[in-house]
């Protein structure tokens, strides 16, 4: 089957999302040449004092911040969301067009920055799994601590790293969005959990993940508690999917053995990615989890995706643009392909 599948166009399911996906490999038959930056990542300075997440420095709002020496959190000087303040009315009740195609809802929420480390340079593939294993604690406490007040009922911890993916701030660092509705992303991946527990007894994501070891065709790397794959359904080039191998539904959940092994695996995919290219590779990662809605939640299989753009080289990127746009999503490298070169490359910086 995987012959076929390598030559011929063909659509993917995505069961997370209800969706598809068109690949079309027959456009890449030839072996890989693409270009690559043969420039090293240039080491950067422990403390910059312009920067405003380093230890000791102003930030914008005239906050200064502490000495801190390992994790440091704060809420977003610039927060997309507020718990306080005058409430936004909700749309007009009345029977008409507008009220049923101009819906306004209001929205509590808060946001955090969580930065990972006081030095300046680092960023997770260049942390230690100790100093890792601290972020993954504070990503949990976040979660707890958040998840408990009552007007929220979603965590989504997520990074963007580097400037291609936004980032604003080099400074190692995430943000944690904690909001009253359950966002749209993890909305659907949750209902379509739900639907296969109700109708196979399962869950979808344990039954994937033992399908993935089995075929070993698209994992990446794994230890005892979690594992890394190029998804089937993968829409970006070198997009992946961390998957914890025993069934929890949020970080909260994880022993101190699993969140150590999350520590590792992040850092052994991360330096995968900057390998593939020789750069600092850039990408968008989150986590997924179960809602706090106070709710019990046994579809619910925590997981954490990375969407990184990048397609031949440090500069040339994917674009979603045309028929992925008005169409469907659609690419060129198999999720086989890309999971092999990701596979193959060294867990250490070269």
């Amino acid at each position: 089957m995987n012959e076929v599948l390598n030559k011929r166009p063909h659509r993917r399911y995505n069961p997370l999302r209800k969706s598809w996906l068109l690949v079309s490999p027959q456009r890449t038959q030839r072996p890989w040449q693409g270009e690559t930056d043969t420039s090293k990542p240039v080491a950067g300075a422990v403390h910059d004092p312009n920067c405003y997440l380093c230890p000791g420095n102003t930030r914008t709002s005239g906050v200064v911040n502490p000495d801190y020496k390992n994790v440091y959190s704060f809420t977003n000087d610039f927060p997309a969301l507020r718990l306080d303040g005058d409430p936004i009315p909700a749309g007009p009740v009345t029977d008409s067009i507008a009220s049923r195609l101009m819906k306004v809802e209001p929205e509590a929420g808060t946001a955090k920055v969580l930065c990972f480390h006081p030095n300046h340079s680092l960023s997770l593939s260049y942390m230690t799994v100790p100093d890792l294993k601290l972020v993954v604690d504070a990503w949990a406490d976040e979660t707890t601590e958040l998840g408990a007040m009552p007007e929220i009922n979603y965590v989504q911890i997520f990074e963007n790293r580097g400037a291609m993916m936004g980032s604003s701030l080099p400074h190692p660092h995430c943000q944690i969005w904690a909001t009253e509705h359950v966002p749209d992303e993890p909305a659907l991946e949750g209902e379509a959990q739900l639907e296969y527990l109700k109708e196979y007894g399962t869950c979808l994501l344990c039954d994937y993940l033992a399908e993935e070891l089995k075929l070993d065709e698209r994992v990446v790397c794994q230890n005892d508690s979690f594992a890394a794959v190029v998804p089937f359904w993968a829409v970006w080039p070198f997009e992946t999917l961390i998957l914890s191998k025993t069934h929890a539904g949020t970080m909260p959940e994880l022993s101190d053995k699993q969140r150590t092994d999350l520590a590792d695996l992040l850092i052994r995919l991360t330096t995968r990615y900057d390998n593939l290219f020789n750069t600092s590779f850039p990408y968008t990662m989150g986590f997924h989890q179960a809602p706090t809605d106070g709710a019990k939640h046994d579809e619910w299989h925590f997981h954490a995706h990375f969407y990184p753009p990048l397609l031949r080289s440090a500069q040339i990127k994917k674009f979603m643009v045309g028929f992925e746009l008005l169409g469907m999503p659609q690419r060129d490298i198999t999720p086989e392909s890309a999971a092999e070169r990701l596979r193959a490359l060294p867990e250490v910086h070269v």
